[in-house]
């Protein structure tokens, strides 16, 4: 078997790890996240790593360099899914990882440096709303109020934290220590189209767009459906519908501002009542922390200008936000080398999706590196890898590993002879 066959078949092994049957939905702290850890594990094992979980669950692989007490280089990616969602975002930055270090092992070759390969246990918010809860605990950011955030079910994030086996009291220790640091490399699926448009298996992230998320709520009169004029109503709905045009306009007015409302709920939910109470999300990304600002603003006044005009309460929540990064040009450029052995053309493309590294990059150099994806369908069942890209992301990330190395004094009889070459 292959190392990428074998990639392929340790997604779909936690593929079928999921808090709902007939889905992939794996939330933080959840039943299925604790499984996916312990099985993650064992692989990390498996690869030559020592694994360990941190204060709010994330799982760290630690590999030895040649030196006790060497700095460390990171590789990983998130653990955890959107509802509903699909194999690879996420779980195949990880996968690859592993396989990386367990190449390395295979060889016996240690690094002038350590190597941690982490699984992040939330990256995607889809249980408390709070994206990169677990960068942002090793990036030392984390505001700890959002401890005290409930889910749909009323379990507050600490306890869930707990459940996982974290320790919610020591999140402040978690935090990572720049200075013994190299870097930050996430592998991910591209979730967009370009790599496929161009016929390519890998690329190489420029930027990271900023976004931010916030809760709006429209808080008018419920009443009678067929007995409330027209004139006197205060819905919330409509409300809702205005703010949500107002949205879509500004996005399309604006050159690279993508905006987003992804929820939205009516109480009181009968066909037959005027809704007196709106609850939506909004998402606004941007690759210009300055643009997004803006557009930030603008729809708060918009949904206040509303609310005002209809003679209804708005309440406007921000609730996660994270700025624009550009990538690691020193990893980049080494990233950069290892893909042009593997394919014809290098690819530099932003990303319009927040990742882990954003926040890493606060505090260690980050780079990224996107494997192409069917459609760029991405948070969807229908996510789809080709197994030779899988092998050629391997490969990159595989000679990324030991170019690194060598610029950090490791010797050609450590590593042995590389095996340059197309792949693609």
């Amino acid at each position: 078997m292959s190392a990428a066959q074998k990639i392929m078949e340790r997604i779909e092994a936690l593929a079928k790890i999921s808090d709902e049957p007939g889905q992939i939905t794996r939330l933080f702290a959840s039943r299925a996240m604790r499984q996916a850890n312990e099985l993650v594990a064992q692989w990390m094992r498996e690869a030559g790593m020592t694994p360990r979980m941190d204060a709010v669950g994330n799982l760290i692989g630690h590999y030895d360099g040649q030196k006790a007490k060497a700095k460390i280089f990171l590789l990983g990616s998130h653990l955890d899914t959107v509802r509903n969602a699909g194999k690879f975002d996420g779980p195949l930055g990880v996968m690859l990882s592993i396989a990386c270090v367990e190449e390395l092992y295979r060889r016996r070759i240690r690094l002038p440096f350590a190597v941690e390969v982490i699984g992040f246990a939330d990256e995607e918010g889809a249980r408390y709303q709070t994206a990169c809860l677990g960068s942002r605990v090793l990036a030392g950011c984390l505001d700890e109020r959002h401890l005290r955030r409930r889910d749909a079910n009323g379990i507050s994030m600490a306890e869930a934290t707990k459940f996982l086996g974290g320790n919610p009291a020591q999140l402040k220790a978690a935090r990572l220590n720049p200075k013994k640091l190299i870097g930050y490399l996430e592998a991910h699926i591209e979730q967009g189209p370009v790599l496929e448009e161009r016929n390519m298996a890998v690329g190489i992230v420029s930027a990271i767009a900023g976004q931010c998320r916030a809760r709006i709520s429209f808080i008018g009169c419920a009443g009678h459906a067929g007995t409330t004029p027209t004139r006197l109503r205060k819905d919330a709905l409509c409300a809702a519908a205005e703010f949500i045009m107002a949205v879509e306009k500004l996005a399309k007015d604006t050159r690279g501002l993508v905006a987003t409302v992804g929820e939205i709920a009516a109480w009181p939910g009968t066909g037959n009542v005027i809704p007196g109470k709106t609850r939506l999300s909004l998402d606004v990304r941007h690759i210009r922390n300055s643009i997004r600002h803006a557009a930030q603003a603008a729809l708060k006044r918009a949904a206040l200008q509303i609310a005002r005009g209809r003679k209804l309460r708005c309440q406007y929540e921000a609730v996660y936000e994270t700025a624009a990064v550009n990538c690691s040009r020193t990893l980049s450029r080494l990233l950069g080398q290892s893909v042009k052995r593997r394919q014809k053309q290098l690819a530099r493309l932003p990303s319009g999706a927040g990742h882990d590294a954003a926040v890493m990059a606060g505090i260690t150099p980050s780079a990224m590196l996107f494997i192409r994806c069917k459609n760029g369908v991405s948070h969807h069942p229908d996510e789809s890898v080709k197994l030779r890209d899988v092998q050629v992301a391997l490969d990159v990330l595989n000679d990324f590993i030991l170019s690194l190395g060598e610029k950090h004094g490791l010797t050609a009889a450590a590593k042995g002879g590389r095996q340059h070459g197309s792949t693609s």
